[in-house]
Formats: structure tokens, sequence, C-alpha cells
């Protein structure tokens, strides 16, 4: 899928730290911008799909939109000060690796965290339209998907391609702590509570330009 050679040196220094055995949560995006939604999903995941760590990976751009986010550093540096926890980390890994679309990312970090398992999280709006990502398909074949459902999402979500595919390969809510140490394909649709933090609506508000 995805070659990409390290040294040690740029391994140690540029990368996070993950143990052989971590369960480890991957939630993507833009973060344009990063907002208490956000850091809602986050802390629900981690405590539904018995996750150690989650990593956010603030991706360069969106292959799927048009126009570009604001700048990666003032990205990050609000998605640090939206997101502070102690299992959580920020980072650019997209950025690093080189990679521009979800299936290249998770290939190189397999390659690269080979005894780590990684769990692949998103709202249910990107399940909605995940038949419409690169190489889908291969994400769900090769990683356990955890998807976090607020209200007003759910039915699309449920009814999507991707969902329709893979529905034999869909586990319970109650079985959600065990995902991450299932055999892919594998994922668990959980309900979260309601958050009505959007980033469109705050770019929209003209308060993320006034920050950037």
């Amino acid at each position: 899928m995805f070659r990409l050679e390290l040294d040690n040196s740029v391994m140690r220094h540029a990368f996070p730290i993950a143990r052989p055995g971590q369960v480890i949560g991957l939630l993507g995006g833009t973060f344009d911008p990063a907002h208490a939604g956000h850091a809602l999903i986050t802390r629900e995941a981690l405590k539904r799909f018995g996750l150690e760590k989650v990593w956010w990976l603030v991706s360069p751009s969106n292959p799927l939109k048009s126009n570009d986010p604001a700048l990666l550093s003032y990205r990050m540096r609000h998605s640090l000060k939206v997101m502070s926890h102690p299992r959580v980390e920020v980072t650019d890994l997209e950025t690093r690796l080189g990679t521009r679309y979800t299936a290249q990312t998770l290939s190189a970090l397999n390659a690269l965290y080979p005894r780590v398992r990684f769990v692949w999280l998103m709202g249910a709006d990107n399940l909605a339209q995940f038949h419409k990502w690169q190489n889908w398909r291969w994400i769900m074949n090769n990683i356990p998907v955890g998807v976090l459902a607020r209200p007003g999402e759910r039915i699309s979500a449920r009814f999507s391609p991707a969902a329709r595919v893979y529905r034999h390969a869909r586990i319970k809510a109650y079985e959600s702590q065990i995902l991450g140490h299932m055999r892919s394909p594998a994922w668990c649709f959980v309900n979260v509570p309601m958050s009505s933090h959007s980033s469109s609506a705050i770019r929209a508000s003209g308060f993320w330009n006034y920050l950037t």
C-alpha cells in the first residue's frame, strides 16, 4: 500500500512512542478548528473502546474538500489548547509521513508500529460518506473501526453503503471494549452525547478567522 523508510533517530524524535500490544485510537481530520465536540468524542472513545491512548492526526488538508484549511501550525496550536488529556497526543503525523489519504497513513503506521493495535475512529457523519474515501475497503479490511454517533447522525450512517457492505463485521455496542483486539474487518457503532459544536459553524461565525 505505502512504503516508508525512516532511520531510528528520526523515529525516536519525530513520532509518538507506543509499546507493543497497546491499543491506540486514531482520530483524523483537519480540525479546522478543533472544538469541544472533538474533545468529547475523544474522551468517549477512550472509555467506550477500551483504548490506552488516542492520537489526533491533524491533516494538512482534506482531499474531499476544495477549500484549504487554516495553516497547520495554527490548527496544531489550537488543538493542543482544546484537547489537554494525559492519554491523548495531538500530532502532525500525516505531514511527517508525507501521506495524503487515510489508507496511506494507516498503512505507514502499521509498518512503523507493527505490534501496536490501532483503531480508526470516526464520527457517524464520516461513515455515511466513507465509500467515497480512497481505498476505503482496505481500511475496513485492515484496521478495526470505531464509529461514534451523535443524535441526528445515526440513521444515515447505519444505512450507508459502507455499513451495508460490512454489516457482517459489525460487533454489538456492548462488545465495544474488545474492538481493538479483534481481527479486521471489525467495526462498532456506539452512541455518544449530543454536542452542538461544529467546525463549519465556527468558521462561518468569523471567530476562527479572527484567531488565525
